[in-house]
């Protein structure tokens, strides 16, 4: 889905703009509790060429705005040296994330146990090229190439030891129902994306987005995620993706596997 040393302190404000995630107006002004944040940007190149069709019943004139906010904000790939600065912002980004504060529902459980969670979930990305961050590390998005996996080992051992009695009776459940889900096909995967919540709705989780698929669409490879926080299906709809079902098991929130084929 770090300690945090430094930025911001963790918030969660509720709604209140005029915001409707499923018309992607940009009339709000409000600080999520989700990983990527408010969604106050426009619609992907991919998107505004299919006219949002499916998504929302209003047209949204917003693609060359979309384009200003990319080119403020560059994204590059992360090396072995960005891996504890960017570690930070995902265990902030996910404090509030159903999924993870369902599996270790106290500060002190969820301090301790995320970053070991993030490094075994994502580390993978470092070692491959297929990191990458905002400026000063306000956005990260952590991919898996094909062939590349999560270390599966420490992921179990992990939620065995540190995981709330819920989280340790259904991980192992969860973990399968993801694997089955995942493309036999080569594609890549996306374990993790978040923007730290001081930064949410200024485009940054919507930058990286773009930035990876260029990639996946290079290569004529799927792109496959789960999506931990129903908040964020929206979003990456209008980046191609496709819910494929529903994960879920024992008490734990629902996680939703996508697939995005290649443009």
């Amino acid at each position: 889905m770090r300690l945090l040393p430094r930025r911001v302190a963790i918030t969660a404000v509720e709604d209140d703009g005029d915001f409707d995630i499923s018309h992607w107006l940009w009339t709000a002004k409000e600080v999520t509790t989700d990983p990527i944040g408010p969604y106050m940007i426009a619609a992907s190149p991919r998107a505004c060429a299919a006219g949002l069709a499916g998504t929302t019943s209003a047209p949204v004139a917003t693609c060359p705005a979309r384009e200003d906010a990319l080119d403020a904000q560059p994204v590059r790939t992360m090396t072995a040296e960005d891996e504890g600065p960017a570690l930070e912002t995902v265990v902030l980004a996910f404090a509030a994330d159903p999924v993870t504060r369902w599996a270790w529902p106290h500060t002190h459980q969820y301090m301790a146990a995320m970053p070991r969670f993030v490094r075994a979930f994502g580390d993978g990305a470092f070692a491959h090229g297929a990191a990458y961050c905002t400026n000063e590390y306000t956005g990260v998005a952590l991919w898996l190439p094909p062939g590349v996996h999560p270390d599966e080992d420490r992921l179990g051992e992990l939620m065995a030891s540190t995981a709330s009695p819920a989280g340790r009776e259904a991980g192992r459940a969860i973990f399968e129902q993801m694997a089955q889900y995942h493309p036999s096909e080569p594609h890549w995967y996306l374990p993790l994306i978040g923007v730290d919540p001081a930064y949410q709705g200024r485009g940054y989780g919507d930058a990286l987005m773009a930035y990876a698929l260029e990639r996946c669409d290079h290569d004529k490879l799927p792109a496959y995620l789960e999506s931990t926080n129903p908040r964020n299906i929206s979003l990456y709809r209008r980046h191609g993706f496709e819910p494929l079902g529903t994960i879920q098991a024992g008490s734990s929130p629902p996680l939703f596997p996508m697939l995005r084929r290649p443009g």
